[in-house]
């Protein structure tokens, strides 16, 4: 970096820009009467890192298979465009002969359907690519051989393991972690791979400090060794140290159902979603035959076993529970959208619990709207606990009767009445898959679903707790129908399952969204907004230049409950020009972030 500066120009020059000159950058100007200064925003813009992980192979057959991989950890400044996947035949002859099996692929899976032959081995790597270039090929993925159809026939009926904890040694002995999958309240979920086999899975690892999340964590472990069944995610080995706790389950490449069904290239009708409730029905029947409620039922834990094909899996048994006669079970947990009313009611919970918000998923996937949503989260348990629902004229338009009638004989306040799994498959729409009243099959709109999903995305998890906390206290008031004086221990055991809950969800804040550099006219109105996801909800300042920025008739500041900020500036005049910053904190910590406004004479 270069500085040159006369009496009336000054040049900065940076050769061989790299991302790390990205930033702001501000002349200063002093004379005996004052100074003034300018800031200008520079972006670097360079080809994409490699693909974070190596290709991840599944649904393996005698021609074809699936390659999954993890994009890029630094996109180069902007946005990536795509990926190439490479391929190399095992052959001493020619070691590097990769070539090329696509270069059009915009997404993080890609099936290849030709070119591989039975018996073959083969070797792929990915390339990310954006305007700037194409990057450095990711890791090679392991050594894959094209299986028989023997083989193949094989690998189709599942085998199972039963589990004991593994007390002598750490999984990071026997596997390789890799990426980070997920967080949860539970703790993290990583991809890893085993040292002498290469068999890819997900290692979920426990936060367990104290004896009771050592004891929540043996008890799922415990718990999968009961659900051996195609349609649920499958524990494979668990390990307990003084250190940590993990279960290592198989590793699921699909993704989340939901989020595949509003792929464009993906078909979504009436028949297909009777397929898929099928699908989920029979992999809960076989859960509550073994007298287990799954209680946290929801979109997010019902993902696709490959990114091509239709079949799906049910995960996450954190939250499962054996029923036990003569002992009621009461819980404090769940998602508003889809939690019974016996739940919210503080009331002992029954393998009909999980019916209901079954019925809620078949409802949003029909129609890409949530049954039970209102404005907040307190309207929306009040709408549950009514168990006040109706199918929209619009977005029921293509909906046979029959498939309303399944989905009402599953929202039933009174859990007596809600069908069981055996009866819902039993149910004629589910045993006809032909689009009903004599009409062709439509697809079905997925703008309400896309929606659905946003919204889900940006949903603090925080919001359920208060909700219930209100809940709570409006069910406990004296005058509060079903309240009673003869059950004294109720509040104290559900404010104790509210209080735990809320510890489980807090939250550092973090930016989803942050507020994008604006040139605007002098009088023009500026808005600068973000999104801040934490719990408790964060509190918000903004800053212009180090400053605190106060309210006035010009300016306004917003906070919505979603997270939304805001801050707005009317009748610009040039003392607006600035570096704006937003900082939010709560009482596990802050973030930041900035923008710079320009306003123009």
């Amino acid at each position: 970096m270069s500085v040159r500066s006369s009496e009336t120009q000054s040049d900065v020059e940076i050769s061989q820009a790299c991302p790390e000159d990205t930033g702001s950058y501000t002349v200063v100007v002093r004379n005996v009467k004052g100074s003034a200064q300018h800031t200008v925003s520079l972006g670097v813009i360079d080809r994409p890192d490699p693909p974070a992980s190596q290709p991840v192979i599944s649904q393996l057959s005698t021609e074809s298979l699936v390659l999954s991989w993890t994009g890029p950890s630094y996109d180069g400044g902007t946005a990536v465009l795509g990926y190439k996947v490479e391929v190399r035949q095992e052959d001493q002859d020619r070691p590097e002969s990769w070539t090329e099996a696509t270069s059009r692929c915009k997404n993080t899976s890609y099936h290849v359907l030709s070119g591989l032959e039975p018996h073959g081995q083969y070797r792929f790597r990915v390339r990310a690519y954006n305007s700037a270039g194409v990057s450095e090929p990711s890791q090679e993925s392991e050594c894959v051989t094209m299986v028989t159809k023997e083989k193949k026939k094989k690998e189709e009926s599942e085998s199972y393991v039963t589990v004991t904890i593994d007390t002598k040694h750490k999984a990071k002995d026997h596997y390789n972690v890799h990426e980070k999958l997920g967080v949860g309240k539970f703790g993290q979920v990583f991809r890893m791979s085993h040292k002498d086999t290469g068999q890819v899975v997900a290692g979920k690892f426990y936060r367990a400090r104290t004896s009771k999340e050592r004891t929540a964590a043996r008890k799922e472990i415990e718990l999968m060794n009961s659900l051996h069944h195609p349609k649920l995610s499958q524990c494979l080995a668990a390990y307990e140290t003084r250190a940590e706790m993990v279960m290592v389950m198989e590793y699921i490449a699909g993704g989340e159902l939901f989020t595949r069904i509003v792929d464009d290239n993906f078909e979504h009708t009436e028949p297909t979603s009777a397929r898929y409730m099928q699908q989920i029905l029979e992999g809960m029947q076989y859960v509550h035959k073994q007298n287990i409620v799954h209680l946290d039922l929801k979109p997010e834990n019902i993902v696709c076993v490959d990114t091509t094909g239709t079949r799906i899996k049910i995960i996450d048994f954190g939250l499962a529970s054996e029923l036990e006669e003569g002992k009621p079970l009461l819980v404090m947990h769940g998602t508003p959208e889809f939690v019974a009313p016996e739940v919210i009611n503080y009331e002992p919970v029954g393998l009909e619990t999980d019916m209901w918000s079954l019925g809620v998923i078949c409802f949003i996937l029909l129609s890409g709207e949530s049954p039970f949503q209102g404005n907040n989260d307190a309207e929306t348990l009040a709408l549950v606990t009514a168990a006040q629902f109706e199918f929209d004229e619009e977005s029921f338009e293509d909906i046979s009767d029959e498939a309303k009638d399944c989905i009402s004989s599953l929202l039933k306040k009174d859990q007596r009445c809600r069908l069981s799994c055996a009866e819902a498959l039993a149910h004629p729409w589910m045993v006809s898959f032909t689009p009903l009243n004599r009409r062709p099959t439509k697809s079905l709109n997925k703008g309400k679903m896309k929606h659905f999903l946003a919204k889900r995305k940006w949903k603090k998890t925080g919001k359920a707790v208060l909700a219930l906390q209100r809940m709570a206290n409006l069910s406990n008031r004296p005058d509060s129908p079903g309240s009673s004086s003869e059950e004294p221990g109720w509040s104290q055991e559900a404010e104790e399952a509210i209080q735990s809950l809320d510890k489980q969800l807090q939250s550092e804040p973090r930016f989803q969204r942050t507020p994008r550099d604006a040139t605007l006219p002098k009088g023009a109105t500026a808005r600068l907004t973000c999104l801040v996801n934490g719990y408790p909800q964060p509190e918000v300042k903004w800053l212009q230049n180090d400053e605190p920025v106060s309210g006035s008739v010009r300016v306004t500041m917003e906070q919505h409950e979603d997270g939304l900020c805001s801050l707005v500036l009317a009748d610009l005049e040039p003392s607006d020009s600035g570096v704006y910053v937003c900082r939010a904190s709560n009482k596990l910590g802050e973030a930041m972030c900035s923008a710079k406004l320009k306003v123009e004479m």
